[in-house]
Parts: C-alpha cells; structure tokens; sequence
C-alpha cells in the first residue's frame, strides 16, 4: 500500500474508520519488514507523529491497536524516532501501557491488547534510541514496570503483559547502568523479578530451598518466554554480585539458586525452548556467589528416582553436564555458549566437595585403556581435552582451569589425564610446569589407579598421554663421530634460529614459571651458589 495513501488517512482526511482500516492494511503488508526505503523517511517520521496525535485522543480499542501496531513496525527504523523520543509521546505510550495508572488494577480485559501493543512500541523505541533511554530514568518508568509486575500477580490473562514489562525491565537494565543501579538498589529488584521468575516456573516449594520437582508438565510457550525474559533481567540486576555481605542478601540469593535449580529440572514446550531456558538460568548461576550454590544438590529421599550421589540428589548437577556436553558437540560459538557453563561448574566444583566428586566420577573416570591419545575419542574427557589446544585462549583457558580443579589443581593427576603437552599451557601460566600443585585447598582423599593403568604406567608416553610401543633408537646404528656431527648440526640450527629472533630458548625457574634460558640457568646457579654457602 502505497505511504502517502496512508500518511493522508492518519493526518484526518477521513474518518476514525478509514484510518483503522488503513493501518490495518499497512500493517499486514508490513509486518515482517525490518529495512526500508530511504527515500520515505520522511513520510515514516510524518506518520509517526500522525499516530501519535490520534493515540493522544480517546479512540476506540480496535483502533488504538492499528495504531499501535504500525507505530511498533515504524519504530524498527532509528531515523524515525526522533520526533517518537520526545517527553510527551514517551508519556502517551506509558498511559496506554496503564504504567501511569498506579493504583488502578488490571481488570478491563478488553484494554490488554492496547497494553501490550503499547509495551512493545516501548522496547522497540528504547532499544533504539538514547534519547528514549535518558527519559526513562527521568520518567521513573523501570518504577512503573515494577508497579505494573506486582499488578500481574494471581491475574489472569496477563502473560503477553508480563512477559513484555520484562523485557522491558531487562532493556533498561541492560542499556542505562542508572536505572540497573535503580532497579537493584531502590526497587528491590533483584526481589521483584525473582518473584516474577517463581511465579512463571510455578514453583512449590516442599521445604526451604527445595521444590516440587513436577517433569510431567512441560511449560507453555508463555511461561517459558516470561520465565526467560526474567532470567535476563535478573542477570543485569545482579551483575557484580559475588560478594555477600548480609544474612538478608545471602537468603536472597539461596533463595534464587533453589529456584534456577528447579528451572533446570523444568522444560518447555520444545527442545529449543527448553536450551534456551536452561542457557539463561546457567548465566545467572554465574551471577550467584559461590557459596549459595550448595542448593544446587539436596539430600535424596526413598521416593526419588533422580540420579544420586553420597545420599545427595545431583539431578541438576547432571542437566549442566549435559548441557556442556551439547554445547561441545555443537562446535561453534564456544566463548558465548559454553564458556559459561564450564565457569560455573569449575566454581562449584573447586567450593563443593560433592559436586566435584560426582563430576569426577562422570567426566574423569579411573583410566583403564590408556592406547589412544587423550584428546582421541567420544568421551567427555576427550572432548575437554581436545579443547585445551583451541585456538580461542578463553575456551582453552577455561577448559583446562575445569580439568586441573577436578584433579584437586595436583600437576601429577591433571597429566595422568591429558598428558603434559596438552597441559603445558595452563602448567606455563599457572608456573607449574616443574610439578607441585595449585593454591586451592582440597580434601585429602586419594586416587585410586586401576590395575590397568598401574601395568601400562611404565610405558605411557609423558608428553602425549597414552601408551606407546618402544621405537627403535635411531642412534643405535651411528658411530661416535655420526652422533657427534648430527648433535653439532642440530646446535648450529637452533643457534641461527635464536640469532634471527624466529625463536627464543626458554627454560624453567625454580618457582616452575618460564623465563629466557640465560636467566633461569643463572637463577639456578645462584640457588645453587647460595644453598652450598648455607653449608
């Protein structure tokens, strides 16, 4: 339909009905348009304000619809919101979205589509534009939201309402560091939106910190969207927030980590949903200080079938694995898909005793076939290890940080698993690549090396982790002179090399960090020096 046609029916050369059925037309042809012609622009910015005069008025529901509908379509485009982004249209849209409205509840069920097209307009102006993002924190809006949150509680009807203030709260969050600090500080947010985030898992609770665990009943596609748009939300909100200085925070956040335990053990209509979900409870586990994720696992009783580990019920725990596993199959997009879940259960595995056991057992079982490299195989174990050579430093740091916390950070063990080549990175920043042990402290229980592995020991390859069959020793058959010549030879090209700055030798200190070779041979002859003094 042609721009003008409708430009002419919004600046009221025809009557309310006309307009109606024009936009709605528009609408419909235009649903699914994110570009547009340049050369319109100005006629999109006059149609604009044309829409916003006629919502400023008191129309009809149906029309109020259109008209919003094509603002939320119109608003996709930035060049046109400069005359949206001002304090009186800001305004306009808040009271159709009934944030001005703060004692009225929501009973008129007839005005919920006008409320949610409103909404939409919102986070689509908001998103795109700064101006849009300063008078909101000048308007007070993420207040409002919040207002209009608890308005949606035991209401019926109101999931598209709901789902669309959260996503609203987790834009400003997102785009204004005022108004996060806002949310956090002075709205009780982090309150707020995991009520918000029990109430779409609806959650029952059978004791503190512990719910009803329901996997018959899949969520619906609302629940899941509000559930996510909550989880999103509360990510913001709780950003830097590791260190808990109060009983009353650290409540809050236990309180939390239950809930994200239960969202784990939840799924939602399909299996995308169901990852996307656990994806964002996974992010804002990592928000959650180590020491309130012991929720995580709660004692099994008689009646559940979950999978159990020391009398504990290690299901969620399970559903993260499994997740870090799908995310490694996927082979793509490692730093943002699984770089947070790899922290996350590094983190608990280093804090909790338990966890680490029961993750051990799954991805670093006692060795028995020890013939094939370490990073060959199916295995999660291999799958990890292969990870320690990728290209992106995060993942590989990451990766490896996971591994050598589940051998209790004992050089020793982590190379039993990996072999010393894949480990020689993380051994090189960690200065441990003359053997020892990490910094952390761990229970004092042993490995227990399987009578496989204890015959194959002598054999196994250090460097590359699995057992070989002897070589022969290609000096056997060369003279005094041949080896003598061939050892020259070899020196004289490492010499040109070093020469010509393409390498630089390097050796390791006494501490086990690196350092060019002069300076850790003359380090050791001083320790030397030194200890003969001492004598």
């Amino acid at each position: 339909m042609e721009l003008g046609a409708v430009l002419e029916a919004v600046e009221g050369r025809t009557g309310p009905e006309a307009v109606e059925r024009v936009l709605t037309r528009y609408n419909e042809e235009n649903q699914a348009i994110f570009r547009f012609d340049p050369a319109d622009e100005d006629k999109r910015k006059k149609l604009c304000e044309g829409i916003l005069n006629i919502l400023e008025k008191d129309a009809e529901t149906s029309c109020q619809v259109a008209c919003l509908e094509a603002l939320r379509i119109l608003s996709r485009d930035k060049k046109v919101l400069v005359p949206v982004t001002t304090k009186r249209n800001m305004q306009i849209l808040m009271r159709l979205a009934k944030l001005d409205a703060i004692e009225d509840p929501l009973e008129r069920v007839s005005e919920f589509p006008v409320i949610v097209e409103a909404l939409k307009c919102l986070c689509n102006i908001i998103f795109n534009s700064a101006v849009a993002q300063k008078l909101s924190l000048e308007l007070n809006l993420a207040a409002m939201l919040c207002n209009l949150l608890e308005k949606c509680k035991d209401q019926e009807f109101v999931d598209d309402i709901k789902c669309f203030v959260l996503r609203l709260l987790f834009l400003l969050s997102l785009l204004h560091t005022d108004i996060r600090s806002q949310l956090r500080q002075e709205l009780q947010g982090v309150q707020v939106l995991t009520q918000a985030l029990e109430r779409s898992l609806n959650v029952r609770w059978t004791e503190e910190y512990k719910a009803a665990e329901d996997h018959d009943r899949p969520l619906s596609l609302q629940e899941t969207d509000c559930a996510i748009e909550a989880l999103k939300a509360l990510f913001n909100v709780t950003l830097d927030s590791w260190n808990v200085h109060s009983e009353k925070e650290s409540h809050q956040f236990r309180y939390m980590a239950a809930i994200l335990r239960h969202c784990l053990l939840t799924t939602g209509p399909t299996e995308d949903k169901t990852e996307e979900l656990h994806s964002n409870a996974i992010n804002l586990l990592s928000n959650v200080p180590v020491s309130c994720l012991d929720v995580l696992v709660s004692p099994s009783s008689q009646e559940e079938t979950d999978i159990k580990y020391n009398g504990m019920n290690m299901g969620a725990i399970q559903i993260l694995l499994d997740f870090m596993e799908k995310r490694i199959d996927k082979g793509s997009s490692y730093r943002e898909g699984l770089t947070p879940v790899l922290s996350l259960l590094t983190e608990c595995c280093r804090t909790h005793r338990n966890i680490r056991k029961f993750i051990k057992a799954q991805v670093l079982p006692p060795l028995r076939d020890v013939s094939n490299r370490p990073e060959v195989g199916t295995t999660v174990r291999n799958k990890l290890v292969r990870l320690m050579t990728h290209v992106d430093l995060g993942v590989k740091q990451i990766a490896a940080e996971f591994l050598f916390v589940l051998c209790k950070e004992r050089v020793d063990s982590l190379l039993k698993y990996t072999g010393y080549g894949n480990a020689a990175g993380l051994l090189a920043a960690r200065g441990l690549l003359a053997g020892g042990r990490g910094g952390h402290w761990y229970s004092d229980d042993e490995d227990t090396d399987t009578e496989e592995y204890k015959s194959a020991k002598p054999n196994i390859n250090l460097i590359t982790g699995h057992l070989e069959e002897p070589m022969p020793n290609p000096m056997d058959e060369m003279t005094e002179e041949q080896k003598e010549y061939e050892a020259m030879k070899l020196v004289n090209m490492f010499d040109k090399l070093s020469r010509d700055e393409l390498i630089k030798p390097m050796g390791v200190r006494p501490d086990g960090t690196m350092a060019p070779l002069e300076e850790a041979v003359c380090q050791y002859q001083t320790n030397k020096q030194d200890s003969s003094d001492s004598d």
